[in-house]
């Protein structure tokens, strides 16, 4: 069981291409000269994650990396428009971060529970009834559709848990999680039988419940990647309060007051937010202490001299739970609710090596300029950006587009067409 659960997922995303448009022409009985109908193509199907609150991992991203969206379809006659391709939904988990893979950027956070659109499905190409004008009556042309946005995706999974239970390994974090919740955690005696996250709901009083996370235990050298803490301390940035076990019957040798400054530090190390979140430190399995109470006193010392409130607890006999419980409930009643993480990923500029081939035909004051690389580049600008505008007008004239066609006869106030991009030519 442990094995199947799966934080972290690398995927690829591809939108569908557009439908391109048609070349046709009006036939009916006694209508002479009916002039082009070719319909446009329709548009590629987006490629979209939504929340499913049944989802707890992301196993299903194990065994399928790659997810397609539907094409467009292509227009036809009599100006029917091609349908559009079917959109792909991608369920997660609540809680998923959504990442660029090369840079590591945050794209999406899903934890609000609204659709996102990971990548954009192509634009359908223009039909032949687009381009007829007064002196160009038999339009012999139209535009095939664009490619939609592909995107190399990595999927982050963090749990959405208001309290997340730390402490270092066989502390009895998972005890105290199948005490005071439904959850069934499995429990041994032995360090790292919690190998993967378990959630836990847990109801205070009418109107009044919480979730609760055992986080699988955290080792010194953590924050650099030893053991398993390094893997799951990504889980403990979601919760609002942190509850800190710690052992202090001495079964094992260990001195409380060291294991706890040694999970601080973890926390600090791999993040200084994560350090300064509220916590609650528990000392627990008390019903092994017997008459030797100076592990309890000296923990109860050191951390409340920090500023901390100070439990202690038996989660194997159910002492002091229910009193950690309304503290935890109350806390919380006072905590803002968990952040989301906001988005930091820039699109970058879109590279496209322009050496390669292009064709420029013209048909009276009308201009057709196509090619794969110009194909590329016009589905990736978006063109009511100002800065992307002239992004675009820079490679065309870097390309050598501009000064083929001025030597080709162009002339001012032409009409240029580039796929489904259409504008005015100025000298």
């Amino acid at each position: 069981m442990a094995s199947s659960f799966v934080d972290k997922a690398r995927i690829t995303v591809h939108a569908g291409k557009g439908g391109d448009g048609a070349v046709a022409f009006h036939r009916e009985k006694y209508v002479a000269a009916g002039g082009p109908d070719g319909g446009d193509g329709g548009r590629g199907g987006n490629v979209v994650f939504t929340v499913d609150d049944n989802m707890s991992t992301l196993m299903d991203f194990r065994y399928k990396r790659k997810y397609v969206a539907g094409n467009g379809a292509n227009g036809s006659g009599k100006r029917c428009y091609g349908k559009d391709g079917e959109t792909l939904y991608i369920k997660v988990p609540r809680g998923t971060i959504v990442r660029d893979t090369e840079t590591g950027a945050i794209m999406h956070d899903m934890s609000t529970g609204e659709d996102w659109i990971a990548a954009k499905g192509g634009r359908g190409g223009w039909g032949n009834m687009h381009f007829a004008t007064p002196t160009r009556q038999v339009p012999r042309f139209a535009k095939p559709g664009l490619p939609g946005e592909s995107h190399d995706i990595t999927l982050e999974l963090k749990l959405l848990a208001d309290v997340g239970l730390v402490g270092f390994p066989n502390v009895g974090k998972s005890t105290l999680l199948s005490v005071v919740s439904k959850a069934h955690p499995k429990i041994a005696n032995y360090h790292f039988t919690t190998l993967f996250p378990n959630l836990g709901v847990v109801y205070v009083d009418e109107g009044v419940s919480f979730v609760m996370a055992d986080i699988p235990g955290i080792i010194e050298g953590a924050s650099e990647g030893a053991g398993l803490g390094h893997d799951f301390l990504r889980h403990i940035d979601r919760c609002r309060l942190l509850v800190h076990l710690v052992d202090v019957s001495g079964s094992e040798g260990r001195n409380p007051v060291e294991d706890f400054e040694a999970i601080n530090a973890e926390l600090r190390e791999y993040s200084p937010e994560l350090a300064e979140r509220p916590q609650i430190v528990v000392g627990n399995k008390c019903d092994l202490l017997g008459e030797e109470r100076e592990n309890i006193d000296r923990l109860r010392t050191h951390v409340e001299a920090l500023g901390y409130r100070f439990f202690a607890m038996s989660a194997a006999t159910h002492e002091g739970t229910r009193e950690l419980v309304k503290e935890c409930a109350g806390r919380l009643a006072e905590l803002p609710p968990i952040a989301s993480f906001e988005a930091d990923y820039i699109p970058p500029e879109p590279k496209v090596d322009t050496s390669g081939e292009l064709t420029i035909e013209h048909f009276d004051d009308m201009w057709i300029v196509e090619g794969p690389w110009l194909q590329r580049l016009v589905a990736t600008v978006n063109f009511s950006d100002y800065e992307s505008r002239m992004y675009f007008d820079r490679v065309l004239r870097e390309a050598g587009v501009f000064k083929r066609m001025e030597e080709q006869g162009v002339k001012d106030g032409d009409t240029v067409s580039m796929y489904d991009l259409m504008f005015e030519y100025k000298d």
